[in-house]
């Protein structure tokens, strides 16, 4: 599994170059983790209904194919996109979802965090708010889109939509439990328990 660190990159180029590596993809490419953090957006995903998009001012709102509903990207959130051909891992949808949260329970454990599934709500949460939120798109047997963890960000955009389609659902983020650090830091730790739990058999 290669991972990439493409930085700080646009939202839209960054999806159209997932469908692209998704579409050229052959038995022998290879699996890759792409870390990225995005300016301020908003994503509607292909279940998405516009009413939950409130009040989005000046923040650009992409409509895209991942699953799920409305949901916010921003500088201070670790966003990384998981390409992996399926068939070769073995394993469905469902246990591709269980295992990203798996893997970010536990990089949320070694802060010191407790985080939690809930049911029928992909994604993780702290008590009551959502810490990382979980969207895919399988085509072709392949996977893309992928995780979006909030490190140290603004959380003012999620009041100005209903994240995930549900109103009034809290946001959370590392900095809110004590976390400093950066936001490579925490792409690096999320990295380690991503390889240990898709690869795992």
């Amino acid at each position: 599994m290669i991972a990439r660190r493409l930085g700080r990159v646009a939202y839209e180029p960054t999806w159209r170059a997932m469908q692209a590596f998704n579409l050229a993809r052959t038995p022998q490419s290879g699996d890759q983790l792409w870390h990225v953090e995005h300016p301020p957006v908003f994503t509607l995903g292909l279940a998405g209904r516009r009413e939950h998009v409130l009040a989005p001012g000046g923040i650009p709102v992409v409509s895209t194919d991942r699953g799920g509903q409305v949901t916010y990207h921003g500088p201070g959130q670790a966003v990384c996109y998981v390409l992996m051909d399926l068939r070769r891992a073995g394993y469905g949808v469902r246990e591709l979802v269980r295992r990203l949260e798996q893997s970010l329970i536990d990089t949320l454990a070694d802060y010191r965090i407790e985080g939690a599934r809930r049911a029928g709500m992909p994604g993780v949460y702290v008590d009551d708010a959502k810490i990382a939120a979980i969207g895919l798109r399988v085509a072709r047997g392949g996977t893309y889109h992928g995780i979006a963890l909030n490190v140290d960000m603004d959380l003012d955009p999620f009041s100005r939509i209903d994240p995930c389609g549900y109103p009034g659902l809290a946001a959370t983020r590392l900095a809110d439990h004590g976390v400093r650090d950066s936001i490579g830091q925490a792409h690096e730790r999320l990295e380690l328990h991503l390889r240990k739990c898709l690869i795992q058999s």
